[in-house]
């Protein structure tokens, strides 16, 4: 406990006893026990408030670590921000570029968004009928065969 061995434990009892006497010795024995858990007790609350304190400090770094970690992400994202804007505008740029050329073709004509919004889609034409071929109206009833002269249909 305080480096001391067995025998200079022994030691300090003899001279103890010798001094103090049989009569005050018990007495002294649990006074000094008494200073010995005072002590320990008085150590232990030393020891368990520097550990909270530790631990809160600890707590603080690492919130502030939270806190500088959040911090950077909000850079990141709002370089982000500011590349997909970039980007997005040199899109913007380079699509009126386009449309700006398409209209300086030669051979091509003018047309605003207007123009073409309004022009009729191309709509397929429907295949011509053939040659002697008779377009039925579909309101009618359907045409029975003429039946032959011998009473027997077509």
């Amino acid at each position: 406990m305080f480096g001391f061995s067995s025998g200079e434990l022994m030691i300090i009892a003899l001279v103890a006893l010798i001094v103090l006497g049989p009569e005050r010795l018990p007495k002294a024995a649990r006074f000094a026990g008494l200073w010995v858990r005072r002590a320990r007790t008085q150590w232990h609350s030393v020891k368990a408030e520097l550990e909270r304190e530790l631990e809160a400090e600890e707590l603080k770094r690492s919130v502030q670590d939270a806190q500088r970690s959040i911090a950077d992400v909000g850079t990141q994202l709002r370089d982000a921000q500011s590349k997909v804007r970039d980007e997005f505008d040199a899109v913007r740029r380079g699509a009126a570029e386009l449309a700006d050329e398409a209209r300086r073709v030669p051979g091509t004509p003018a047309q605003t968004e207007a123009q073409i919004a309004s022009s009729p889609a191309d709509e397929p034409e429907m295949p011509a009928l053939p040659p002697g071929a008779i377009a039925a109206d579909p309101t009618a009833p359907p045409r029975v065969p003429q039946e032959a002269g011998d009473g027997t249909a077509r």
